[in-house]
């Protein structure tokens, strides 16, 4: 699987959550597994590879803000579904966080989110878990703990998972730091710039 395939699934999975009547997040996250439970265990494998790579690329200190203004707060695991949260957005999204995290003050869930005084858009925990779900449909093991020994085992002995390169650290309770950096951002959660 290469990364325009990995990128095809997650846009599947997206249009066919569009059409659920469940809560959004759980949808895409059903729809992700579906599609990859509809593959093969290569395939999911693979998928985990490419996710994880993106996942890396975003483990940055910025990006990490950008989910604390939006979440209200933002621990190590909500970080972690923040990410998985992004990745989902699909490609177009994926690559505007990366190039800038404060593009994030576009996004209509976030504009919707910061007007109605609501957290946590655009955290999707269950994302992360689509591909150990659809593992386990495709080999018929329902806890889907084989997925990760297997996925190990794909990787191999040698393989050292990168570590995150992840920028300038900085004071996520300074508002004055936080509008220096995510300016947009930190307009639509904490209001104007403190003079």
């Amino acid at each position: 699987m290469d990364i325009t395939d990995f990128w095809n699934i997650i846009e599947a999975a997206r249009t066919n959550a569009a059409s659920s009547t469940d809560d959004p997040d759980q949808a895409v996250a059903t729809a992700l597994a579906d599609a990859l439970a509809a593959t093969s265990k290569q395939a999911v494998l693979e998928y985990q590879r490419c996710f994880e790579k993106l996942d890396t690329a975003i483990f940055r200190w910025d990006v990490w803000a950008a989910g604390y203004l939006i979440g209200g707060g933002c621990s190590d695991d909500s970080f972690m579904d923040f990410r998985a949260g992004l990745i989902a957005q699909g490609r177009d999204w994926y690559e505007r966080v990366v190039a800038s995290p404060d593009a994030l003050a576009e996004h209509p869930d976030i504009i919707t989110a910061a007007a109605e005084g609501r957290d946590r858009a655009l955290f999707t925990e269950m994302v992360n878990y689509a591909p150990s779900d659809a593992y386990g449909r495709i080999h018929g093991d329902d806890d889907g703990c084989i997925f990760y020994d297997d996925y190990d085992e794909f990787l191999g002995p040698q393989a050292e998972r990168e570590p995150a390169h992840m920028g300038e650290d900085f004071d996520f309770e300074d508002a004055a730091e936080m509008h220096a950096r995510l300016p947009r951002l930190a307009r639509l959660f904490l209001g104007r710039a403190p003079i």
